[in-house]
């Protein structure tokens, strides 16, 4: 399962980069579907990284990897 995220995030990456940001990941939770990533670069402080990651990341992973049921970042 790590790596078919890592792969989903890889093809996130290049839009998260063209801001001056990146996306890494950090942990997921078989039993409760949570994934924890970690912004990186301009994402860090900056008041669309929510959004980016709800509706970004988030929705897009979630689409194609049924099994992440929420994404965070730390």
């Amino acid at each position: 399962m790590k790596e078919k995220i890592k792969k989903q995030l890889d093809k996130i990456r290049p839009y998260i980069q063209m801001d001056g940001g990146d996306v890494e990941f950090v942990s997921f939770d078989d039993k409760s579907g949570l994934l924890t990533i970690k912004l990186q670069g301009a994402c860090v402080g900056c008041p669309m990284s929510q959004i980016t990651l709800q509706e970004g990341i988030g929705k897009t992973i979630k689409l194609e990897i049924p099994e992440v049921k929420e994404v965070v970042a730390i």
